[in-house]
C-alpha cells in the first residue's frame, strides 16, 4: 500500500519530485533501510547525502535531499527540497493532517517508551494502530513518526522528548494530540532546568498543541502537580488526573508471582487488568494510559485486557532468570525517580539476597552528589542485601551506605562487570540500573555471557 506518492510529497514540502515514484515506508538510516522506503538526508554527525547512492541501490524508492549527491544521477527517483528537516517536518504535518483518527501524544521523566508500548499493545483490536518506533520523540522522530503514519490510522500514540527547555511545545503542535498525558516529573535532564518546576513547566507544555477540548492527562500526587494543572487550564484542556487518587486511580495492585492483578476506577467505571511485571509503578502508568485510550474514545474494558499482552522492554525493568539468579534488567536509564522504583520493584521480590548494582545517575545539576547519597535512605534500602556501584558519582552513595549493605565500588562499569559473577551467589535476586552513558549495561551483558541458563 502506497504511503506517499511523489506528487503528494512535493505538494507537502514544496519540493520538487523526480520521477512519478510512490514509496511505502521512510528511513533515515541505510543500515535499516528497506525496498519502497523514501530515505531521507538528514544531516546529523554524519551527512544523509553522502549515503544516498547506498540507499537508492538497496531498493530506496527515492530519497529526499537538498542536492544532488555526488555519483547520484539528476533522474535518480528524488524529492529536492530547500533543506531536508524542515521539510521532513513538513511531510509529517502533512501526515497529521489528512488523518481522521485520534491521536494519543505521551511525555514525562520516567516512563514515556514503556507507557507509548502499553498505550499501543491496549490498543490491539481496536483499529488500526500507529505508534513511534523505540523512543522516536524528538526534533526529528516526531515528524518521521508523523509522516511515517498511514492515512487510515484509527489511533495513532506518539512519544515526545526533551532535554532542553522549548522543545515539547513546537513537537506537540505538530503532533496536534487529542489527549495529552505526562507519565511523571522528576529530575532529568536538571542540568539544562533551574528547578524541578521548571522541568514540570517543559512537561506541561505539551498541552498546549492540544486540539481544542482536548484531554490532559496527569499525575496526581506529585509537587508539581498544581504547575501541570495550570498548565492545562491555560490550554483549555479537560484535565483528568491518575495515580493513587484522581478520576483514574489504582485500587490496588497484587504481586501474582512475577505478575500483578489490578484493579482501578477510571471516571467511575471499576476495570480490572493484569501486568506483566512486579513494578507497581508501571501500574500506575497502566491506570493513566487506560484513562488516556478511554478519553480518545477507546474501548476501556477491552483495552484493559489487550495490556495483559505488554511485556516490560529490555533494558527497563524486564526480569528474567539467569541461571540460579534472577535479574531485573532496569539498565536504560536513571533518575532518582525511576532508581527508587527500581529498588521498589527489587524489595518486593524474594530471592536469596537482594543485590542492586548501580551506576550513575546523569544531567542532576549541581545537587548530583547529595541526589546520590540520599540514594541510601530510600525506604526499600532496608529489604536490601547489598549494593555494587560504578562511577564517580555512585561513589557517594557507597560511602553513604550502611557497612553491612556497601559492596564493590569502581571507578568504571567495565571494571564492575569484568567481576559480577564473583560477586553474586545462588539464589540472587539483582538489579542493574543506571543511566545509559554509564555503560552499566555491560554488567548485564557480562552476566547474561557468563550464567548458562540450564535446558528445560
Amino acid at each position: 500500500m502506497s504511503l506517499w506518492t511523489a506528487s503528494d510529497a512535493a505538494a507537502a514540502t514544496q519540493g520538487q519530485a523526480v520521477g512519478d515514484w510512490h514509496i511505502t515506508g521512510i528511513s533515515i538510516d541505510t543500515r535499516t533501510i528497506q525496498p519502497g522506503d523514501l530515505f531521507v538526508a538528514l544531516k546529523d554527525s554524519r551527512d544523509g547525502h553522502d549515503f544516498v547512492a547506498q540507499a537508492l541501490e538497496k531498493g530506496a524508492a527515492a530519497a529526499m535531499v537538498s542536492r544532488i549527491p555526488e555519483g547520484v544521477s539528476p533522474d535518480a527517483p528524488l524529492l529536492i527540497v530547500s533543506d531536508v528537516l524542515p521539510a521532513l517536518e513538513a511531510l509529517g504535518r502533512a501526515g497529521r493532517q489528512r488523518m481522521a483518527g485520534k491521536v494519543i501524544a505521551i511525555t514525562g521523566s520516567v516512563g514515556k517508551t514503556s507507557t507509548k508500548e502499553m498505550a499501543r499493545i491496549a490498543l490491539a483490536g481496536q483499529g488500526q494502530i500507529h505508534a513511534a518506533e523505540a523512543s522516536y520523540n524528538n526534533h526529528w522522530g516526531v515528524p518521521l513518526t508523523l509522516a511515517r503514519m498511514p492515512q487510515d490510522t484509527d489511533f495513532a500514540i506518539i512519544e515526545i522528548g526533551m532535554s532542553n527547555p522549548g522543545e515539547i511545545a513546537p513537537l506537540s503542535r505538530l503532533a496536534r494530540p487529542h489527549v495529552a498525558m505526562i507519565t511523571t516529573v522528576a529530575a532529568a535532564h536538571l542540568e539544562a532546568f533551574e528547578s524541578l518546576d521548571g522541568i514540570a513547566r517543559e512537561k506541561g507544555a505539551i498541552f498546549q498543541g492540544l486540539e481544542p477540548v482536548g484531554t490532559a492527562v496527569l499525575p496526581e500526587e506529585l509537587p508539581v502537580t498544581p504547575i501541570l494543572r495550570d498548565c492545562a487550564d491555560a490550554a483549555g484542556a479537560v484535565v483528568l488526573g491518575f495515580g493513587q487518587h484522581g478520576m483514574a486511580r489504582l485500587v490496588h495492585a497484587k504481586p501474582e508471582g512475577e505478575a500483578l492483578t489490578c484493579r482501578a476506577r477510571i471516571t467511575g467505571e471499576t476495570v480490572d487488568f493484569t501486568l506483566n511485571t512486579t513494578g507497581t509503578h508501571f501500574a500506575v502508568n497502566a491506570v493513566g494510559v487506560l484513562a488516556a485510550l478511554s478519553a480518545a474514545g477507546a474501548d476501556l474494558q477491552q483495552a484493559a485486557r489487550g495490556i495483559a499482552d505488554w511485556q516490560p522492554p529490555k533494558g527497563r525493568g524486564a526480569v528474567e532468570d539467569l541461571g540460579d539468579i534472577r535479574l531485573i534488567d532496569d539498565a536504560f536509564n536513571a533518575n532518582p525517580t525511576s532508581l527508587s522504583a527500581g529498588l521498589a520493584t527489587l524489595a518486593a521480590l524474594p530471592g536469596n539476597r537482594r543485590v542492586a548494582i548501580l551506576g550513575d545517575m546523569l544531567e542532576l545539576g549541581p545537587q548530583e552528589a547529595q541526589m546520590h547519597r540520599d540514594v541510601a535512605t530510600d525506604p526499600a534500602m532496608a529489604a536490601i542485601d547489598l549494593v555494587h556501584s560504578a562511577g564517580p558519582r555512585m561513589r557517594h552513595l557507597h560511602e553513604a551506605l550502611p557497612k553491612d549493605k556497601r559492596g564493590l565500588w569502581t571507578e568504571t562499569a567495565a571494571e564492575l562487570a569484568a567481576q559480577v559473577r564473583e560477586l553474586l551467589t545462588a539464589g540472587d535476586i539483582v538489579l542493574v540500573k543506571g543511566s545509559k552513558s554509564s555503560k552499566v549495561s555491560a554488567v548485564v551483558d557480562a552476566l547474561r555471557k557468563s550464567v548458562q541458563t540450564p535446558t528445560p
